[in-house]
């Protein structure tokens, strides 16, 4: 007998992600920017450019894109303290910011970015599960927007983007793979995942957790397809939000 699907938030099926809204242009001061709403998760991803590059690319005439990734005291429902007062970041946030940086530099064209950096920054505003995926896809929005300004500024002859990414969460709970997993479901997952994917279908990063049992092949096998169709439609929210700013 196959396991009964759990009641899910917003009445979805296990195989529809959270309502999705991206409103570019959230931060005027940014070179691009983008709130993103995922659900009751919401983060704010702006990306800044730095006319220069880390010292050790100085000459090489080619870019960089890095990332940084925070969440604020009330995001959670007990107050998270912040990284500056403990004098440092703690290990899931250099995690989370690694990865966001690694997922927007497989789409990046590094000589036609020139000798410059582009810093994504991600700051949770409320945390529900999926802040990572969120911060990536919101990320990319926000980094879009950046290279079109830098190219209306005359400081681009080309983007350099490569492609597009995105990324959602997804797991086994109660026996039956979900898609994007909010707090509730991933805190009591057998199985969780994140799968970061490009716009043609590439993927970039894939982090899964079997908590109780070993996550079996054909397992993994159908998660990835439920984050591929996924991602499909977040990859539509990106293109909706890129095209709006651009009216």
């Amino acid at each position: 007998m196959s396991a009964e699907a759990p009641q899910r938030s917003y009445g979805r099926s296990p195989r529809q992600p959270r309502p999705t809204q991206i409103e570019p242009g959230f931060v005027r001061t940014a070179t691009g920017s983008a709130l993103i709403s995922v659900g009751e998760t919401r983060v704010i991803c702006t990306a800044s450019v730095q006319e220069s590059v880390p010292r050790w690319m100085s000459g090489s005439g080619r870019g960089w894109v890095t990332a940084e990734y925070g969440m604020l005291p009330g995001s959670t429902t007990d107050r998270k303290q912040r990284d500056v007062s403990k004098g440092r970041p703690d290990g899931r946030t250099v995690e989370i910011q690694r990865l966001i940086g690694r997922s927007l530099r497989g789409v990046i064209d590094f000589a036609a970015l020139g000798e410059r950096t582009i810093y994504v920054d991600c700051d949770v505003l409320q945390a529900d599960g999926g802040t990572r995926c969120a911060s990536i896809t919101g990320g990319m929005v926000a980094l879009t927007l950046a290279c079109a300004r830098l190219i209306s500024e005359g400081k681009l002859k080309r983007t350099p983007l490569t492609g597009s990414v995105a990324a959602i969460s997804c797991g086994i709970v109660g026996g039956v793979p979900l898609l994007d997993l909010d707090y509730s479901e991933d805190s009591t997952a057998e199985v969780d995942a994140n799968v970061v994917m490009t716009g043609d279908g590439g993927l970039v990063e894939v982090q899964a957790t079997a908590e109780r049992t070993p996550l079996s092949r054909a397992h993994l096998d159908d998660l990835l397809v439920l984050a591929a169709d996924g991602i499909g439609v977040l990859r539509a929210f990106q293109d909706e939000a890129v095209a709006a700013a651009a009216r």
